[in-house]
Order: structure tokens, then sequence, then C-alpha cells
């Protein structure tokens, strides 16, 4: 896939488009229970958090569909070209680390870097280590892994940078223990750093603040960074997991089976009302996620390039905005159980 600014924006374009056809021609119509939380975000959502309700806001498929006949699948990872994206500074401490459709994020403090996501084991070298150095940062200062959940495309690459750079990986308990009985094959790592709710993770000049906010996983992570723009302070607030992972097969392996899914919806919902409270305390004013969909990185990365002195920065949105976002999470994990 293209990464020029172009490429970004086929891509975004495409999603909108793909999105909204899919929430308008095809899902039905709520319940009379589920109704007024999709409307309330969709309300919420606007323009700017579309993809994310069209993400969520969807009835969960009727059965589990039957898995795909013909040919299996290319063992090993997809071509390079499929998911490569070049690395980019987007605040005066903040640096995309991504994929194409995964973000990974690096916070540099006056003792070092903290790495937050390291994304997949076959894609962590080439975004996050040859990334860095692209940047004119050194790799060997990552002194901090921060992963914000468990699953293979967030903490599949976190091994490598343990091993190899010496860096501390940082996980809820909840979490560590999901790496423990993953059946996946990636190069898991080793039981290091244990986060807690509230925690302070202070490198040098910088500190970040975790929250639980299980739902996604039960041990996922948001965080709030703070972020400077040619000086200027701003607040960042990072949503550790997305999608309703409980309600596919792609995240089948993941959910506890003792556990119906409106305890997962529940989870959810109490998550993004605490982490929306959370935002507003902290005025947290940038956006960040770990899917580059989400966050509007396919046309934020391209728009800071283009970015003239005094214009606006395209990542500060405002706290208003992160409210919006975080409503639209909160109020369709209310509508899943019920649609």
């Amino acid at each position: 896939m293209k990464t020029s600014a172009s490429g970004w924006l086929a891509a975004i374009a495409t999603c909108v488009a793909l999105g909204s056809a899919s929430a308008t021609a095809q899902a039905p119509a709520p319940s009379a229970a589920a109704a007024p939380h999709v409307a309330a975000a969709k309300a919420a959502a606007g323009q700017d958090h579309a993809l994310l309700f069209n993400q969520l806001c969807t009835p969960p498929p009727a059965s589990t569909p039957a898995p795909p006949t013909g040919a299996a699948p290319a063992a090993g990872p997809p071509p390079r070209a499929q998911w490569h994206a070049e690395p980019a500074k987007v605040f005066d401490n903040l640096y995309f680390l991504g994929m194409t459709e995964y973000s990974a994020w690096a916070v540099t403090t006056s003792d070092g870097i903290i790495v937050i996501d390291p994304l997949f084991d076959y894609s962590v070298e080439d975004e996050v280590v040859n990334g860095l150095t692209k940047l004119g940062l050194d790799p060997k200062r990552i002194r901090y892994v921060l992963i914000s959940h468990a699953h293979t495309d967030h903490v599949g690459g976190a091994r490598l940078l343990q091993e190899r750079l010496g860096a501390k990986v940082v996980m809820s308990a909840a979490d560590w223990d999901l790496v423990a009985t993953d059946t996946a094959s990636y190069p898991k790592p080793k039981k290091d750093v244990v986060a807690v709710d509230g925690q302070k993770l202070t490198l040098g000049d910088t500190t970040l603040t975790l929250h639980m906010t299980p739902g996604h996983t039960l041990g996922t992570i948001s965080t709030i960074i703070p972020v400077k723009d040619n000086g200027r302070a701003h607040t960042a607030m990072l949503w550790g997991g997305t999608n309703f992972n409980w309600r596919n097969n792609g995240g089948a392996r993941y959910i506890t089976p003792d556990r119906p899914a409106t305890f997962w919806y529940q989870n959810y919902s109490s998550s993004a009302r605490k982490m929306k409270d959370v935002a507003a305390k902290a005025g947290a004013d940038v956006l960040l996620s770990n899917h580059s969909n989400y966050d509007g990185t396919k046309t934020k990365l391209p728009a800071l390039t283009k970015r003239v002195a005094g214009a606006p920065h395209p990542y500060v949105v405002g706290n208003a905005s992160v409210g919006r976002f975080l409503t639209v999470a909160d109020e369709c994990a209310k509508a899943g159980p019920l649609w």
C-alpha cells in the first residue's frame, strides 16, 4: 500500500465510504431498547467520529459465519508493501511509528523513549527500530514498552525490544495472564512491569498516567500523555482498545467462555465513561488510537506535512471532541446487547 499523503487520503476515503454504506444500507434498525443509545452515539459522533460509530453501533452477527472455503492463506507475514507506513514526528515529543492500519507511538523524554504498542513481531524492527533511526532518534534509548492490550497486533513486537534493547515491558496483570495463555505463535515477552490503575510512569521529565479500562480485554490500559507543539503544552488521551472483539471469530481466543457478551459490553461502557471523566479532568485535547482509522491519523499525518506556521495542529481536536469519542464508545456498548 502506498504511504504517501494521497495514499492515506484514498485509504480513509474508502473506509468512510464502506463504513457509511454498511451502516446505512445493510444494518437493520435497532430495537426500541437500543435505539436511544444508537441515536445518542450518532449525535456525539458527528463527522469526526463517524468511523467509530459505524464500527461499534452495528448489530451483533446473527450467527457465527462459516469459515471461508478455498485455498488456505499463505504462511508467514503479509508483504511489506501491504502494511508499511513511514514514521513521522507528530508533536515535539511524540512520534508515529505505526503501520497503515496499526499505530505505534514513541514518547521522547529527557531520559529516553517510551514506546506504546510495538506492533507485530514481523513489523516491529521495520517500523519501530528503523523508524526511530529514520527520525534521527536512537532505538537504544527505549526504556519502556507500554502495551495497551495483549493482542498480537500490539504486543507481538515487545519481545524484540525487551531482549535486544533491554526495554522494560509494562502491561496490566490481566493482560500478562492473557499473554501467558495465548496460543498464538509469536515471541512472548517475559513478565516485567505490572501496571496498576492510576499508575504514573515517569521517565526523565515526562509522566504518563495509566488507567485500567477493561472491555476490549480484561486488562486494557488507556493513557494520558503530555505532549508539546512548538513548546505549547497539550494533553493526549490514547484509548486502549476499540472493537467489540467478543462478537467475531477474530477475537474469540481472547475471550473467556465463562463470561457472557453482556459482561464485556458492560465493562466497555463503564470504562468509556470512566475515561471520559479522566480526560475531562486532565483537559485532554488530543485524541490518539492504536488503530489509524479511529483518530484520523490517515488524514492528519498528511495535513501535518502541509501545516504552515501558526496554523492549528491537526491532532489538537479539543476536549469536547475527545469526550464525544468516548460517548460514542459508551452509548454503542450500551446498545450492543439490546439490538
